[in-house]
């Protein structure tokens, strides 16, 4: 890792980790949320399928899986910068090797890929 590439790990290091924590606290609370919605489900043996409220338990459930699924992606995004900042290889591109701008970590610290390389790191 270069000096550079280090300082910028230094900086923002102290962020990843504190994303980590909000991510799993997150991931908690919708998770709570999930069983709250599964229990009141079981709990009700209305129509699910005509509720006057609108939405149904069933489109609830899938919604909130969907956000734990995407909350628990990002954080294995930011376990694998930690990784990285851990074994000397962040801020440098998985795809062709070279540095990654210190404007795109400021603004992703997770980026694993140049922005030239982006889109290839969404194919994976």
């Amino acid at each position: 890792m270069s000096t550079r590439t280090a300082a910028l790990a230094a900086e923002l290091g102290p962020e990843l980790a504190s994303d980590r924590t909000n991510e799993v606290e997150r991931i908690a609370g919708l998770r709570r949320e999930f069983d709250e919605v599964v229990e009141a489900s079981e709990a009700n043996i209305g129509d699910d399928e005509h509720d006057p409220e609108g939405s149904t338990i069933a489109y609830e459930r899938t919604q909130i899986a969907a956000l734990i699924t995407q909350a628990e992606r990002h954080l294995a995004e930011i376990d694998a910068a930690l990784a990285r900042i851990d074994d000397g290889t962040y801020g440098r591109c998985e795809v062709c090797g070279e540095d990654i701008a210190d404007e795109r970590l400021r603004a992703r610290p997770a980026a694993r890929t140049c922005i030239t390389h982006a889109g290839a790191a969404l194919q994976r």
